[in-house]
C-alpha cells in the first residue's frame, strides 16, 4: 500500500510543470471477510498512480472516507455525508488553484459516491476544470480487455474486478479464503432503501474466485489507455 501513496517532494512536483492533479477517492467500508476495509481506496490509488505516472500528472494522497451508508450494517464501515465530501473536494480544488494547478481528476474507487457526478458537473459549468474517472465505459473496456468473466452489475462488490486489482498491486492485503466467498444477488431493487444487508449475508456481491493478478494488470493498462481521451477533453 505504501508504494501507492505519493512520496514526491515539493521540488519534484514543481519539476512536473503540470496544471493537472489526480485525486484518488476511496472509502472505508466492509468488503466481506477476506478483503480489507480499505479496498476501494487501494483500487483508487492504484488507478490514480498509474495514470499520474503514465501522463506526468501531480498525484495527491487519497480521500479515505466517503459515502458508504449502504454498508452501515456491517462492522468497520465509516461514512461521511455527501455534503462533506463535496466540501472537501471543493477545498482541495481551491487550494490547488492557488498554486497554479487548475484542473483536477477525481479517480473514484467506490460506486456509492454518486455525488461526485454532481461535483464534476457543477465544476465544469464555466469550462473544463474537473473530470471523473473511470466512467462506466472505461470500466467496461477494462473488464473486456482483461478477459473478466463478469459484468459490473453481477460483480458489484469485492468480486472479480476488485480482487484482481488487489492481487496485482497489493496481494498481501487479501486474507486466505477469498476464493470461496462468491455471492450472487443480481436482483437488488431496494439497495438504496434497505442497504447491502438485504442482499448478502457476507457483504460480498460478486465473484472473487475469478480474480487473478494478470487480470488486474491488464485492467490497469486498459484504464490508462482509456484515460487519454479524458485528459484530452480536460486540457481543451
Amino acid at each position: 500500500m505504501k508504494d501507492l501513496l505519493t512520496t514526491a517532494t515539493s521540488a519534484e512536483v514543481q519539476d512536473l510543470d503540470t496544471r493537472i492533479a489526480v485525486l484518488p477517492v476511496g472509502s472505508f467500508e466492509q468488503h466481506g471477510r477476506f478483503h480489507p476495509l480499505t479496498t476501494d481506496t487501494v483500487v483508487a490509488c492504484a488507478i490514480a498512480k498509474r495514470i499520474a505516472d503514465d501522463y506526468s500528472l501531480f498525484l495527491l494522497p487519497p480521500i479515505t472516507f466517503s459515502c458508504s451508508h449502504e454498508h452501515t450494517a456491517f462492522a468497520g464501515t465509516v461514512s461521511i455525508s455527501a455534503s462533506t465530501l463535496m466540501v472537501v473536494i471543493a477545498d482541495i480544488a481551491h487550494s490547488l488553484r492557488k498554486s497554479g494547478v487548475d484542473k483536477l481528476v477525481l479517480v473514484n474507487g467506490h460506486g456509492g459516491n454518486y455525488v461526485l457526478q454532481n461535483v464534476v458537473q457543477e465544476a465544469n459549468a464555466q469550462g473544463p476544470r474537473m473530470t471523473l474517472f473511470p466512467g462506466p465505459m472505461d470500466w467496461h473496456a477494462a473488464r473486456t480487455e482483461s478477459d473478466m468473466q463478469t459484468n459490473a452489475h453481477e460483480d458489484m462488490h469485492a468480486g472479480e474486478l476488485e480482487t484482481s486489482i488487489l492481487l496485482h498491486v497489493a496481494p498481501h492485503l487479501l486474507r486466505p479464503g477469498y476464493d470461496t466467498a462468491d455471492w450472487r444477488a443480481d436482483d437488488r431493487p431496494f439497495l438504496l432503501l434497505s442497504g447491502m444487508q438485504e442482499y448478502t449475508e457476507s457483504g460480498v456481491i460478486g465473484f472473487p474466485s475469478l480474480g487473478t493478478a494478470e487480470k488486474g494488470e491488464r485492467a490497469l493498462a486498459s484504464l490508462s489507455d482509456s484515460f487519454k481521451s479524458h485528459l484530452e477533453r480536460l486540457m481543451t
